[in-house]
């Protein structure tokens, strides 16, 4: 079972939330305690990250098998980049358990752009001599090192990422599982305005698995569209969702 935080009262409407590659639960704390007010938020630690179990895969499956298990009821999704693909994964496999889904800037596709590199930059940090968090982000892409920080365990001098299994999935997980059937509850597609993840190209692909799919954009935000904008990420979960 995933390691997961909860806000807000269990008797009010679920909110769960599946945070993409090297993030974990605790990244989406500030949204999810705000959106607490009206939803009881499940944010857990997708495998292989933060104080989830570790696995020897991180296929979109298993992950979607992961979230599923957390549900017994029709709930409010949402997942941005690898959490918005097992999202996806999990509403085509068990519809049943999805009431409406919000996919965070990214689409059923396959990329070319793998995220190895911020695997090999980790690996290269010399663990042993780390005091403070940041001497473990003096290598790493300052576009991306203080997200990546935050799954640095100082005390424990450690990553709260199985590496070694995220790089060996990555084909995996820059890719989209061969799926079939199709979801046909409320479902938004919600892209970053400066983030070409949602292409307009990949909109007969979206529309042939998700036929009610909806599509908006959060102006002068990138693929981090829920850290750059949350007070308009928040805004448009509430619409959406009411």
């Amino acid at each position: 079972m995933l390691n997961v935080l909860t806000h807000g009262d269990p008797s009010l409407p679920k909110i769960l939330i599946a945070h993409g590659l090297f993030g974990s639960g605790r990244n989406w704390g500030v949204i999810a305690k705000r959106l607490s007010d009206q939803f009881h938020v499940i944010c857990p630690d997708m495998r292989n990250h933060g104080a989830s179990p570790w696995f020897n895969t991180q296929s979109y499956f298993d992950m979607a098998d992961d979230l599923a298990a957390l549900l017994d009821q029709p709930t409010f999704v949402v997942g941005h980049s690898m959490g918005g693909k097992a999202a996806m994964v999990m509403a085509l496999k068990y519809p049943h358990l999805i009431n409406r889904l919000v996919v965070a800037d990214i689409a059923p596709v396959a990329y070319l752009h793998s995220q190895s590199q911020h695997i090999d930059a980790m690996r290269a940090v010399d663990l042993s001599g780390v005091e403070r968090r940041s001497d473990a982000g003096e290598n790493l892409d300052p576009d991306v090192r203080d997200f990546l920080l935050q799954s640095f365990d100082v005390k424990g001098k450690k990553w709260l990422l199985n590496l070694d299994v995220l790089a060996a999935e990555m084909p995996k997980i820059i890719g989209f599982p061969e799926v079939s059937g199709s979801f046909d509850g409320p479902t938004l597609f919600l892209s970053g305005g400066d983030s070409d993840y949602v292409a307009p190209k990949y909109r007969p692909v979206i529309k042939g698995l998700f036929p009610n799919a909806r599509f908006a954009k959060i102006p002068d935000a990138g693929h981090w569209l829920h850290a750059q904008k949350p007070r308009e990420f928040e805004a448009t979960l509430r619409a959406f969702f009411a």
